[in-house]
């Protein structure tokens, strides 16, 4: 007959629970061993971060580069602009300057209808309504050239200016002075500074 085995007794119980507690505390360690060995993740993480600052320092050491480039753009961005102002205002004075000689020339052809004028009333009439009339169109024709802004050159009296005058005559005359105008043989005019036709006079001395 078999023996029935025995209880094993409290002592040897605990014995048993104190055998197992080290290999529970093994297992612990293992478990730490194992957190240590993820630790490498973190070290290539903190490669990452390295390489990263190393992109912001390059991007930095880029942007002295684009100021450059912005700087020098500025610059040619400034040139244009005035080589633009420039050409806008020698346009304008060309155009002031065609406008001007085309309307100094337009008005040198109305010159010979005033020459007739002033013919017209030099001579003698006994028609007073003619003359009325004459006298009335060369009114009208002076305010007209007044508001184009022509007027006309003072000659009769004055000293000679070559720059105004057209001398066709020269005379001898001790009561007049050196280069004093003393006949207007036709009145000259000028549009601001500018000369529409020469006055014809006859110089003293």
């Amino acid at each position: 007959m078999s023996k029935d085995k025995k209880p094993a007794a409290p002592e040897q119980q605990e014995e048993k629970k104190e055998e197992a507690a080290p290999q529970e505390n093994a297992k612990e360690i293992n478990s730490e061993e194992i957190n240590s060995r993820d630790i490498k993740p973190e070290k290539q993480t903190g490669q990452k971060e390295a390489g990263a600052a190393q992109t912001d320092k390059e991007q930095k050491a880029e942007k002295p580069l684009a100021a450059d480039e912005l700087a020098i753009l500025n610059d040619k961005y400034l040139r244009i602009c005035a080589e633009y102002d420039n050409f806008r205002k020698r346009s304008q004075r060309e155009r002031d300057g065609l406008y001007a000689e085309i309307k100094a020339e337009t008005l040198k052809k109305f010159l010979p209808v005033y020459d007739n004028l002033v013919r017209a009333l030099d001579q003698p009439t006994s028609d007073e309504a003619y003359r009325r009339g004459v006298e009335m169109i060369m009114s009208q024709f002076n305010t007209t050239m007044e508001k184009l802004g022509v007027s006309e050159i003072e000659s009769l009296g004055c000293k000679f200016d070559p720059s105004l005058h057209n001398a066709v005559m020269h005379v001898d005359d001790e009561e007049k002075g050196e280069n004093e105008i003393v006949e207007v043989f036709q009145k000259g005019f000028k549009m601001g500074d500018k000369v529409i036709r020469f006055a014809m006079v006859k110089v003293a001395n």
